[in-house]
């Protein structure tokens, strides 16, 4: 039963536990022999905090191995991982991908409000997984602790900023793990590894006790599965709010793992499969067309349809002023933590040039682009008030490419352009703030993943966990393994 672990999704392994199939302590060990057997191949998982998490499972199951039935969690005893970016864990190496912080070997002082949540919902935290400098980009190849592969192919990049998590999750070596996306950084990684990540809503998650905000309202925290169920379970387990948030996003009138397997009745539809000006490979938008024509049949009703404001180019002209003043005050921000200025010379190439681009800009001048950018976000937003329930997108405009294509070395002009064209489907929405969701839904003719998104409006995450649950019955993907797994 242990040999089939890799396989089970999170809430089939917390089954076992509570079936008494199987204890917690066993659920870990046989998680830790993956990683310590995978994880050399795929350079996932930067930091492992093993003893730790056996004297913390020990102390869940109550010091004798096993566990007691308990109603308020299914996610008793599974094991989990953590991306080495916002969600710090007390003690434990924190170092966002930077050489900076990994030289001087920084510690969380201690645990963000989601990694209480987590743990208050019974996941054990094995380690921390590789990302970009920063989190900024949309591959995970930083200088600091060398490139992560995707499970499906070893010469191409799972996506970034998480991934480190996606290929751990993709390869069987957890069913789960952390992840956070301030411009597609979950969904982008889960498109490109055949995953399932859900951006929720603004203010779903807490960023406390750290931070507010960061970069703006665009950062969200979440979570990479290979099943719906998961995904709802985990976000049940995270969106608690803490004391102090600075705002919050409506509650859900029911917990999110009820909507899985819920009618979402007859919805009206938009699909924009591309956009003027965006290249997009033809797998990418074959998979939203293919996804349109089975939801047809299903019963919505489809049209060529999305918020006219995408055409605008406002995203392109706002984000390296909000983003990359985002990214200025983190490296600010660290280096007082560290207790001493960090040296633009320690940042890469890429990350170095985005700070001291936006050296010069004013507060007046970074408040005025969140206005333009909300002022856009509201444009988009008056699609779904004037009527449709759901646009449908690629998650991409390109399957997943080469490692080295977008390497943190590379010219950053030339770089900038390329992660502006493949994120085109997906920042736009961490700009409004809406929930989006990328299922594992189609595939290039060479058997690379290809994910396509699902955009609902503020606040309906439940529309998209019963619509992605339509999906996944009707297309399922949970047998599909990639070449590389535990």
């Amino acid at each position: 039963m242990l040999d089939d672990l890799a396989g089970l999704d999170a809430i089939a392994q917390a089954e076992l536990v509570r079936s008494g199939s199987c204890t917690p302590l066993e659920l870990v060990e046989a998680a830790i022999e993956r990683i310590e057997r995978v994880n050399p191949v795929l350079n996932a998982v930067i930091t492992t905090r093993y003893p730790r998490a056996r004297a913390e499972v020990t102390a869940l199951a109550g010091g004798g191995g096993e566990i007691a039935d308990r109603g308020d969690t299914p996610l008793l005893g599974v094991p989990f991982l953590v991306k080495d970016a916002v969600c710090q864990t007390a003690g434990d190496p924190y170092h966002l991908g930077m050489r900076a912080l990994r030289d001087r070997h920084y510690v969380a002082p201690r645990d963000s409000y989601l990694a209480t949540n987590f743990r208050d919902a019974g996941l054990v935290i094995l380690g921390r997984t590789n990302l970009p400098e920063l989190a900024m980009g949309p591959t995970t190849e930083p200088l600091a602790y060398g490139a992560t592969h995707n499970p499906w192919h070893l010469d191409h990049t799972p996506g970034g900023s998480s991934g480190g998590s996606a290929a751990a999750v993709a390869a069987g070596l957890v069913p789960a793990a952390h992840g956070n996306d301030m411009g597609g950084s979950i969904r982008i990684p889960a498109s490109f590894c055949g995953l399932v990540a859900l951006k929720p809503t603004r203010a779903r998650t807490s960023l406390g006790p750290h931070l507010g905000e960061l970069w703006g309202p665009v950062t969200n925290e979440s979570v990479l599965t290979r099943s719906v169920r998961d995904t709802a379970a985990l976000l049940d387990a995270a969106c608690r709010p803490w004391p102090g948030d600075p705002y919050l996003a409506p509650p859900p009138s029911r917990p999110y793992a009820y909507e899985v397997g819920a009618d979402p009745g007859r919805l009206r539809i938009g699909v924009c499969a591309e956009l003027p000006d965006t290249p997009v490979d033809p797998a990418c938008r074959a998979g939203a067309v293919h996804v349109a024509r089975q939801l047809e049949e299903v019963g919505h009703s489809v049209e060529d349809a999305y918020p006219s404001a995408l055409r605008e180019p406002v995203m392109a002209e706002v984000s390296s002023v909000v983003w990359g003043t985002g990214v200025r005050r983190d490296v600010e921000r660290l280096g007082e933590a560290l207790g001493q200025p960090i040296d633009p010379g320690e940042l890469e190439p890429s990350n170095r040039a985005l700070i001291q681009a936006v050296a010069g800009v004013t507060a007046t001048e970074y408040l005025a682009g969140l206005e333009k950018m909300y002022a856009w976000a509201r444009r988009v937003c008056a699609w779904w008030a004037d009527g449709f329930d759901l646009l449908v997108t690629p998650t991409t405009t390109q399957p997943p490419p080469r490692l080295g294509v977008m390497a943190p070395d590379a010219d950053p002009d030339r770089l900038a352009a390329m992660i502006g064209a493949l994120t085109r489907f997906v920042a736009p929405f961490n700009a409004t703030g809406q929930p989006a969701i990328s299922l594992p839904l189609h595939r290039t003719p060479d058997g690379l993943p290809v994910g396509v998104q699902l955009v609902a409006a503020y606040g309906r995450e439940d529309l998209l966990i019963r619509l992605a649950s339509q999906l996944e019955s009707a297309r399922p993907w949970a047998d599909r393994r990639p070449p590389v797994h535990a």
